[in-house]
């Protein structure tokens, strides 16, 4: 059995990480372990490349944890701002011992309220509850959760993008 450290141990990311391998390679057996490592950014990333980073950090921070599993994977959600308003997204990153592979969510803008919150230097997850009358929703169906009305989660947006990091691995032959 392969192990998989999920650097995090909120819910959705592990669950979602769970599906994403599951789904790429539904014959092999793993076994998924959330860990609390650093990000070592921001406790929001406030830009692509800061989230990006954040999400590398947490895989290799998990790796030096758990140096004998199979996968590490970094999951970092952030935000962005251009003249369009604040754009919200997660990267995902899988480290094995040779390979990395790695992808961005799709990305969605948040509302005035939200972002009137975050220019005052409210993380996003807290702005979200604040707004939306919610707690914890980081940990449930987050804000694209809040704005869909629950038709889209946390954990199904995530999936996508695990999967796609995965690429790599489904492929060696070309990468």
């Amino acid at each position: 059995m392969q192990q998989v450290i999920i650097a995090s141990k909120n819910p959705v990311k592990i669950n979602c990480t769970r599906e994403g391998f599951e789904k790429i390679f539904p014959k092999t057996a793993y076994e998924f372990v959330g860990v609390s490592v650093p990000s070592d950014v921001s406790d929001q990333p406030m830009s692509d490349e800061e989230t990006h980073l954040g999400a590398i950090n947490r895989a290799k921070n998990a790796q030096k944890e758990n140096p004998n599993a199979s996968y590490w994977v970094g999951i970092e959600g952030g935000i962005d701002e251009d003249d369009r308003g604040i754009a919200a997204f997660a990267w995902v990153v899988v480290l094995s011992k040779d390979t990395i592979g790695q992808s961005r969510t799709s990305t969605f803008y948040l509302p005035p309220k939200v972002v009137e919150l975050i220019h005052q230097g409210i993380e996003l997850g807290h702005a979200n509850d604040q707004v939306f009358g919610e707690k914890n929703s980081k940990h449930k169906g987050g804000a694209v959760g809040s704005l869909t009305g629950g038709v889209l989660g946390r954990t199904e947006y995530y999936v996508q993008a695990v999967m796609l990091a995965l690429v790599p691995f489904r492929n060696p032959e070309i990468y």
